[in-house]
């Protein structure tokens, strides 16, 4: 019988990590912002030209960033979890059930979020990591299985296998198209308040509903598992063959999303099916994004320990330390700058203006954080939720 065992070597900080969390939350800000926060309201170009380049900034900026930087730090956040896990077993402690409770403080933060931007991801994580709990301690190859499952999408493969018998099944809808258009008149016209009772009461349901849609809720739960079997094997040290491995796994990601993409862009339209072109849109969409993440994961590992560009690079590693603070930072920011409710901005950003005015907030967070750390070891929301995670410990 499997008996698990803290591992023998400590956990100590690890610089790429905070690295690949800094980059991965930077693309998040850049990607929220050319969305507006959700909401899709954008005005008209001026010229044909303008509009051109509004298309490249738009193309170009969901092509490298979407999907790749969620993959990214949900990757990192069950890391941490291992990380947490262990350096308590090595005491002799048991972190779980203090787990639990840092997702319930996890969720309380995801519903301030949702008070300013109805796209919240930090509930779903906290849930997520709530079912992750009893799979902490299993040993890897029943880890790696329960990871791979998912990463097959099963939601979707059952669609697609109903879609093949019975043309005639109809898509998975779970309603978040209506209550998505119910949050857009709150962000056109209405006050601070009717936003944050929008982003509770629809946005909430959305973003779960959506995960489960889009498959997104089975991709998190395998990155999840994947940053904890990365844990237990240490990888992100520099040491033993472990750059060798993100060798391989650089060539993997390149060949993944080279045979990949052809077919995402390709295969669904092959099929006048609905449920089949639904679900092989969206199982390929996360599988390629999954290649181009272990593309930029192995990369930015590589470039770290064996180039020249580690010091570089280092200097990411404060807005990746701070990124709690800088998620929700950029949710009451970017509702500010387009909102109603603040400056109203959607009414003149096109895509590149908002863009640049997400890489304004990132490089304006980024000063913060270096400032803020020079005088603190951890972010303002880092140390209130590590402080409230050990509540009434010794």
């Amino acid at each position: 019988m499997y008996q698990y065992l803290p591992s023998s070597k400590p956990n100590t900080r690890i610089d790429v990590a905070d690295v690949l969390r800094g980059i991965a939350i930077g693309g998040i800000v850049l990607i929220h912002f050319i969305e507006h926060l959700n909401f899709y309201n954008f005005p008209d170009a001026p010229t044909p030209l303008w509009e051109a380049v509004n298309k490249i900034v738009w193309d170009t900026t969901f092509f490298l960033l979407a999907g790749k930087m969620y993959a990214i730090f949900a990757l990192l956040f069950g890391l941490s979890f291992y990380i947490q896990h262990d350096n308590q077993a090595q005491k002799g402690e048991d972190f779980r059930l203090r787990f639990a409770w840092r997702m319930v403080l996890l969720m309380l933060f995801g519903l301030f979020d949702l008070l300013f931007y109805n796209g919240d991801i930090l509930f779903l994580y906290a849930v997520c990591g709530l079912l992750v709990i009893p799979l902490i301690r299993v040993c890897d190859k029943v880890l790696a299985g329960i990871a791979f499952f998912l990463f097959l999408q099963p939601i979707e493969l059952f669609y697609l296998i109903a879609g093949w018998v019975n043309p005639a099944t109809p898509v998975l809808d779970l309603g978040v198209g209506e209550l998505f258009a119910g949050i857009m008149p709150a962000q056109e016209s209405g006050s601070w308040l009717d936003v944050a009772i929008m982003g509770i009461r629809n946005g909430l349901p959305v973003n779960f509903l959506w995960a489960i849609e889009h498959g997104r809720m089975t991709q998190t739960l395998f990155l999840f598992l994947l940053g904890i079997i990365i844990g237990r094997k240490r990888l992100f040290y520099n040491e033993g063959n472990n750059l060798q491995l993100w060798k391989r796994i650089l060539r993997v990601g390149i060949a993944g999303f080279i045979v990949i993409y052809p077919l995402f862009r390709m295969l669904p339209s092959a099929t006048d099916i609905p449920c089949v072109q639904n679900s092989l849109y969206i199982m390929l969409d996360m599988w390629k994004n999954f290649a181009m993440m272990l593309v930029i994961v192995s990369g930015v590992v590589l470039l770290f320990y064996k180039t020249s560009a580690h010091d570089t690079l280092l200097k990411i590693a404060p807005y990746g330390k701070m990124s709690l603070t800088n998620y929700i930072g950029q949710s009451v920011i970017g509702g500010m700058i387009f909102y109603h409710w603040g400056f109203g901005l959607y009414r003149w950003s096109g895509h590149t203006t908002s863009f640049l005015l997400g890489v304004a907030v990132v490089l304006l967070q980024y000063l913060f954080c270096r400032w803020w750390l020079k005088r603190h070891t951890r972010g303002p929301l880092e140390e209130l939720w590590r402080r409230g995670t050990w509540i009434g410990s010794k």
